[in-house]
């Protein structure tokens, strides 16, 4: 009995020594939770049940249990290395295969996946061809590294103020080369189908106490007929606590359908710029205009002046917007603590990409351990709860970081001395029961 009691614990400190071995190895590994033995006593069981005074049988090695405190988080500056701040880990799929980890060691492959250093895909919700997130449908995360379309300018919002001091202009009639012909201008780039940038420009004349007139020209050419630089032009009427108030037509039908290719609300100073052909100059001298192949978006420019004023200060522009843009080539990801992939262009646009998932479990000690800094659910750990990061329980993601493995070298250390020790003594009992068993068998 002794010899096996003296055997059962040369394993369990075996078993402890490369537990703790395991741990001091990781302790530089991303993601890494270290682990630790338990131990339980042993006794030999009987018919009757054991007695008050029964010795014991020696130690076996109940369980190894990891522990998921959280690890250091180290900046990386990668925008697709990824750390959780909290509860949950990352899903990853190896062609259907599922498993979890805390290591965020991703990028993209060559189809565009985002992917670990052992080429699982990572997991999370796509991106519908709107760009709108597609909540509860977990798929393959992907980046669409392709350029981004070019989209025609369908709105444009001004905020200017006329100077109510200025006087009618002297020079008539109005010409765009000429600034004594106008009071104040100002430009904004617009955009055709294909991404054209054009330079839409507004010359605003002042004709009377609260009334202007805007004179508008694209590319310095008439917007329906670019032979010309006849401008589209549009009255303004402003109160006399210098907010605008009413909007006409001056001119605008260069198509003879009945003035449609200018189009004003005559209620809030709002009008559309319709039958705008956009056009390109060649190199002649003095250069010829022509359609470029491209269009207006359908259904014109809506343009927004509704919050310009005129009170006694100098000309300016307060705010400009417009949704229009030229193509743009991928220049970067970001990633927000909440787990959504933007993608930025080089055209200043960006686009939603998806949004990575975590999952966590009603008992994390349950999940079996399958390497590569990995675990796969099993019966004891339960169904995984799905979620984005920083909802409900689950930590914050952060990009452009790792987590370092949570393995105190110096604690590791003690360990595998004590282990050592137990090792000795438990061979020293081995050892004792040889010299007292050959003392019995040299008995004569």
């Amino acid at each position: 009995m002794s010899f096996n009691i003296g055997l059962s614990g040369l394993r369990a400190a075996t078993s402890d020594l490369n537990i703790t071995g395991n741990n001091i190895a990781n302790a530089g590994t991303i993601g890494f939770k270290q682990s630790r033995a338990e131990f339980a006593d042993l006794y030999a069981a009987s018919v009757q049940g054991t007695g008050k005074n029964t010795q014991g049988a020696g130690v076996q090695l109940a369980n190894v249990s990891q522990s998921f405190n959280q690890g250091n988080i180290n900046y990386t500056q990668n925008a697709l290395d990824l750390a959780i701040n909290g509860n949950g880990f990352f899903q990853t799929s190896n062609n259907g295969e599922i498993s979890y980890t805390r290591a965020g060691y991703f990028g993209t492959d060559r189809d565009g996946y985002m992917v670990n250093n052992f080429g699982y895909r990572l997991q999370g919700y796509a991106v519908d061809g709107n760009g709108n997130l597609q909540n509860g449908v977990i798929t393959d995360l992907r980046i669409q590294s392709a350029s981004q379309a070019p989209q025609a300018t369908t709105q444009l919002t001004q905020t200017f103020n006329l100077n109510s001091t200025n006087t009618i202009p002297t020079t008539t009639p109005f010409d765009p080369t000429d600034p004594t012909t106008y009071n104040s201008s100002t430009s904004t780039n617009i955009y055709d189908t294909q991404g054209n940038a054009h330079v839409l420009t507004q010359y605003f004349v002042k004709t009377g106490p609260n009334a202007w007139t805007m004179n508008v020209l694209v590319d310095g050419r008439n917007p329906a007929d670019p032979s010309v630089t006849t401008p589209y032009s549009m009255a303004m009427g402003f109160t006399a606590s210098g907010q605008l108030n009413t909007a006409s037509l001056v001119s605008g039908d260069y198509d003879g359908a009945g003035a449609t290719d200018f189009t004003v609300d005559p209620v809030n100073g709002r009008f559309t710029l319709n039958g705008w052909v956009p056009a390109t100059a060649d190199s002649s001298v003095p250069p010829v205009w022509s359609a470029n192949g491209a269009t207006a978006a359908t259904g014109g420019i809506q343009v927004d002046l509704r919050a310009s004023t005129q009170f006694a200060s100098s000309f300016a522009v307060n705010a400009v917007s417009q949704d229009g843009y030229t193509t743009g080539q991928l220049a970067g990801l970001e990633i927000d603590d909440t787990g959504v992939i933007f993608a930025r262009y080089t055209n200043g646009q960006s686009n939603v990409q998806g949004q990575i998932i975590l999952a966590s479990f009603a008992n994390t000690q349950g999940l079996t351990p399958v390497g590569k800094s990995a675990w796969a659910q099993s019966f004891q750990s339960g169904e995984p709860v799905i979620g984005t990061p920083r909802a409900g329980t689950l930590g914050a993601l952060q990009s452009g970081a790792l987590e370092d493995s949570n393995v105190e070298v110096s604690e590791q250390l003690v360990n595998m001395i004590v282990a050592q020790r137990n090792y000795q003594a438990s061979a020293k009992a081995i050892e004792t029961e040889s010299a007292i068993t050959q003392t019995i068998i040299n008995l004569r």
